[in-house]
């Protein structure tokens, strides 16, 4: 009995460390693709997973890809994606709710039975990466033993995958805020030199945007870095 509280413990414990470790990842300056590896081999380590992945929902077409990985299997890593609501990855993803299989190898859901016979995998606990009840994608855990998942374990996984989805979604922000940052940067240049052009060749401000436009394509160019040697040549006048 006392062998039993004390694996109890420290199995609580380490899933304590691994929240904190994986916490300490997201609040990190590391980039994103970074924060993901760290969080599957936490995973993998915590869960005693043979495989941890991280798949992304690509919205346009309605699929699963596998983003991050721990596995060193070329088999696995190339796997085909998964269609939303098909194999077991795809209903979690449409249903929100965590799946888990006790032998994948022969369950007719799992997709890929083939490459899961040649990568001894077994068990599999598969949860959904969710923000603001959205799902952007699944997180996997295989084992290479058949074992039953117990709600301590869903619990843990659930939350990490909780915690990635927010680091992702907000990376995602941060790019997007990042991009209209430079496309109003590139829209002041390109209205600072269409003034110049305006004013130097006596032309509208259609013909000076057309000019500016021309140019970028003819040079293989963007148009703000056309402006900015518009500028920079009236400047050196």
């Amino acid at each position: 009995m006392v062998k039993k509280k004390q694996s109890k413990s420290t199995s609580y414990k380490k899933q304590i460390e691994a929240l904190s470790r994986v916490s300490q990842t997201i609040a990190s300056n590391l980039y994103l693709e970074d924060i993901l590896k760290l969080i599957v081999l936490v995973v993998a380590e915590v869960m005693n997973s043979k495989i941890c992945s991280l798949l992304l929902l690509n919205e346009e077409r309605s699929e699963l890809v596998i983003r991050v990985t721990q596995s060193v299997s070329e088999a696995y890593n190339k796997k085909p994606n998964i269609k939303l609501g098909q194999g077991i990855a795809g209903r979690v993803a449409q249903g929100k709710y965590p799946i888990s299989v006790a032998d994948v190898t022969k369950d007719k859901r799992y997709q890929n039975r083939a490459i899961a016979r040649k990568e001894k995998l077994c068990s599999l606990l598969s949860v959904p990466l969710c923000v603001k009840d959205k799902v952007i994608g699944v997180l996997n855990s295989y084992t290479s033993v058949k074992h039953k998942f117990t709600q301590d374990e869903v619990n843990i996984l659930t939350t990490v995958a909780n915690q990635a989805a927010v680091a992702i979604e907000n990376a995602h922000l941060l790019l997007k805020s990042k991009m209209i940052e430079e496309e109003l940067k590139a829209r002041k240049f390109i209205e600072r030199a269409k003034g110049i052009l305006m004013k130097s060749q006596g032309i509208s401000e259609e013909a000076a945007y057309k000019k500016i436009q021309k140019q970028a394509m003819s040079t293989r160019r963007v148009m703000r870095e056309i402006a900015e040697a518009i500028i920079l040549a009236k400047e050196l006048e």
